[in-house]
This record gives structure tokens, C-alpha cells and sequence, in this order.
């Protein structure tokens, strides 16, 4: 891990940059990515309360306020998507690229927010912050395939990629093969080491996320980004790595909700298949990190209202 300044950077690949946005004070928890091509682009902005440390970092790597061209978000969860509205008066000439069925939410929050305010209670304001609407003109949704082109044989394809939610993005930087999958891999925390899958409500569909993976895979990355966090080594192996444990975690849960169709059974039965994580040998921090990010009751309720959804025999949304 090299240092430009206070914020932490690594370069991962020629001209593509790893911030680490030290969200909550903790490092090595929310990444985003810079690709320093001739029209740069910042991809996640993480939480509101971030929007500094990220802004310190671009400017820490060269970049003045006119200098960025894109900001991008693989989905608009607060914890990736938070700090649009306060960077972007920060860079003026940037365009915010987001999927179509959260590109409402990005110029009016106040829905966002208000469903975040159940989920997350305190942690709210002390954690993630808040967001602030970006101006309409200022946000494209692109098409799934498309490519933008950042200039001098970089470029950013963006494809629909749900199943941890229905307005997730995958993110190829061509030309040096990065892949930034958001949360649609899993989280996979340095010091803890295992990969978890991340299946929140309220969008969370094991086929629509297999598919995804499918997706990622086929694209063959040199280098795969995780949001939670950072570049992980090979690619291929961590992609099938997530679809098995997400396979695993949905069949327990199957078996949990046949025996007791509730939240909290579910969470108990999810308790016991990740006993073998040994998340007890954490330290303290480590383990908070985790439960934070990616809670075992938040992952229950997901599952349960996709079991509840396809017991009922309706689609996903």
C-alpha cells in the first residue's frame, strides 16, 4: 500500500488507482477506483461522510476542479453512492453515469434516504451521512454495453449486473482488464480473509446475482475490485468463489425457512454456516468491520423476502 498525502492510493494497474476512502475511520473497508486517462473518471464516490477523503485523494493525484470527467457508481447505496451530491460542485465538468433505476434517486434522494433511515437508524448520520441531489443535467445513464471513452485506449463498459440490487452496474475498464463488481462479488475484508455474499433486502435474487457473475466472468478481468474491498487476486477463482457461497448461504437458508419462515431463523441458520469463518479469532475491530458492512440479520432479511417472493410466485422487481 503506497501513501499520496493523508489518504491511502495504490496503483493497481497502469493508470488505474485504488482510494481507499477510510469510511468510519477504518482503512481498507470502502474502495473506490481513479483511471488517470486523459478524461479521468472517479468510479464510487463512497458515503457522504467520505466526500472529503475522496476529494483530498483526486486532488492528491494531480487532478484541479475542472480536470474530472466522470463520476460513476456501480449502484446508489449510500455507502457507494453518498457522496455524489458534495463532489460534484467539487469538479463542475463531471458527468455522474448511473443505472437507469437509480438515476431518479441521484437528482431526488429524499425516497433513498428515508428507506435508509429504517435500515440503518444512527448509524445514518454517524457511519454514511446523507446525500445531496445532483443537478439532472448533470447525470447519464448508459447503456448496458456501452462503453465511454476516456481517451488514449482507456474506456469504461458498463452492463447490467442485479441480484444484489435491481439498479447495480459491472464496471470494465478495458484497457487494463479492471473489473470493479460494487457488492454484486460479495465482501471480502483483507484482515478477515473470507468471502462473504451481500444479499440485503430489498433486491437480492440468487438467479439474477448468478447471472451477474456469469457476466463478470466472461469478460475475463485482469483484475477484479471489490467495493468492500479492493483488488483481489485471481479473478476467476473469487468469481466461482462467490457463486458457490452464495449457492451454500440460499440452500441454508432454504432449509431455514422451511422449518420457520422468519428473519431471525433464517439469521441463526446463517450463524451456524459461517461458524467455520472462525469469526470469533477477529479482533474486535475486525469483527465490527464486518458485522457493520455486511450483517449476518441484514443478509437474513434479504433472503427471506427473496424465499417469501418466489414462495408466492412473484418475479423480481
Amino acid at each position: 500500500m503506497g501513501d499520496t498525502g493523508d489518504v491511502p492510493v495504490r496503483e493497481i494497474a497502469p493508470g488505474v488507482v485504488e482510494i481507499d476512502t477510510l469510511m468510519g475511520g477504518w482503512d481498507k473497508t470502502t474502495a473506490g477506483i481513479l483511471v488517470e486517462a486523459p478524461r479521468p473518471a472517479l468510479i464510487e464516490t463512497g458515503p457522504q461522510t467520505c466526500a472529503e477523503t475522496v476529494a483530498a485523494a483526486l486532488r492528491q493525484r494531480g487532478l484541479a476542479p475542472d480536470d474530472l470527467a466522470y463520476v460513476a457508481v456501480s449502484h446508489i447505496h449510500l455507502d457507494h453512492a453518498g457522496g455524489v451530491g458534495d463532489l460534484m460542485p467539487q469538479f463542475p465538468r463531471a458527468t455522474l453515469l448511473v443505472h437507469e433505476k437509480g438515476a431518479r434517486h441521484m437528482t431526488d434522494p429524499t425516497r433513498l434516504i428515508e428507506s435508509a433511515a429504517r435500515v440503518y437508524g444512527p448509524l445514518l448520520d454517524s457511519l454514511y451521512g446523507r446525500m445531496k441531489a445532483v443537478d439532472t443535467v448533470r447525470v447519464r445513464v448508459p447503456e448496458d454495453g456501452e462503453s465511454v471513452d476516456l481517451g488514449n485506449g482507456y474506456a469504461l463498459e458498463f452492463f447490467n449486473a442485479p441480484g444484489h440490487a435491481k439498479h447495480h452496474l459491472g464496471i470494465l475498464e478495458r484497457a487494463s482488464g479492471t473489473l470493479f463488481a460494487g457488492d454484486a462479488a460479495g465482501v471480502r475484508l483483507p484482515e478477515a480473509g473470507f468471502l462473504r455474499p451481500a444479499t440485503p433486502p430489498a433486491d437480492f435474487d440468487l438467479e439474477q446475482a448468478v447471472s451477474s457473475l456469469h457476466r463478470f466472468a466472461e469478460r475475463q478481468p485482469r483484475h477484479l475490485v471489490l467495493a468492500h474491498f479492493g483488488e483481489v487476486a485471481d479473478a476467476a477463482a473469487i468469481l466461482a468463489e462467490a457463486e458457490d457461497v452464495m449457492r451454500r448461504w440460499v440452500h441454508e437458508a432454504e432449509q431455514a425457512y422451511r422449518e420457520e419462515p422468519t428473519v431471525d431463523h433464517i439469521a441463526d441458520r446463517l450463524l451456524d454456516t459461517v461458524a467455520n469463518e472462525a469469526p470469533n479469532s477477529l479482533d474486535a475491530k475486525t469483527r465490527e468491520k464486518v458485522e457493520t458492512l455486511n450483517g449476518i440479520h441484514s443478509n437474513a432479511a434479504g433472503l427471506h423476502l427473496y424465499l417469501s417472493r418466489r414462495a408466492e410466485g412473484r418475479p423480481p422487481e
